[in-house]
């Protein structure tokens, strides 16, 4: 059948061809030290502020390139931290990082587990974890399963909040984002990794069985 009986076809149907998505690269090494999988894809049975797992994802908006950092706490599958901006660098994760900071103070000795990527393995990154006190994890070399947990969230904000379409400036989808975390995601959707319970429920729950503890 030739293109133009199935381009007929499709335009009596009412039917569109989905557009292929733009690509970008995020995750970069740049030659830094690497640390080791300490989490090992361990990722339930954890307390809140035990273990943040991270990642950087790229969204195509009519101005160009905006980038979204996330920090995930396993226990709860809440986002602790986030943050946007039109650079990938590592100011965008240690804003994240800080956001994330700021709001639960999590004791030393939290591992923070991310990729490879070089906004991770920076000097400035590494430091400040330093300074928090927590132990640092990366996944293995082009293993997106070990660091699953962010990956699948991304691809639920994805997948949820912007579907196919491209928004028209950086800015609206930060105030997309906004709404769609700490409105929705954080607090009224039920995940199934929880026994479809949202996130800040589980935070209060495990918070007062340690308290009784």
């Amino acid at each position: 059948m030739s293109r133009k009986r199935v381009a007929e076809r499709m335009k009596q149907l009412g039917l569109q061809a989905r557009r292929r998505r733009r690509f970008r690269i995020t995750t970069q090494a740049d030659g830094s030290p690497v640390a080791p999988n300490l989490l090992n894809r361990q990722f339930s049975g954890h307390k809140p502020s035990e273990v943040w797992v991270g990642d950087v994802t790229y969204i195509w908006t009519a101005e160009g390139w905006l980038f979204l950092a996330i920090l995930i706490d396993l226990a709860t599958r809440g986002i602790v931290g986030w943050a946007t901006s039109e650079w990938c660098d590592t100011s965008l994760c240690l804003l994240a990082l800080e956001r994330a900071v700021a709001r639960h103070r999590p004791p030393p000795g939290l591992m923070h587990h991310t990729d490879r990527g070089c906004t991770y393995t920076s000097v400035a990154y590494q430091k400040r974890l330093a300074e928090l006190g927590m132990v640092v994890s990366m996944s293995r070399r082009g293993n997106c399963w070990d660091n699953a947990v962010a990956e699948s969230t991304i691809g639920t904000i994805k997948a949820e909040l912007l579907q196919d379409a491209t928004p028209p400036t950086r800015h609206s989808v930060t105030q997309e984002l906004f709404l769609y975390i700490e409105g929705y995601y954080n607090r009224r959707r039920r995940h199934s990794t929880l026994g479809y319970r949202a996130p800040v429920d589980v935070q209060f729950d495990l918070l007062a069985e340690a308290r009784l503890a």
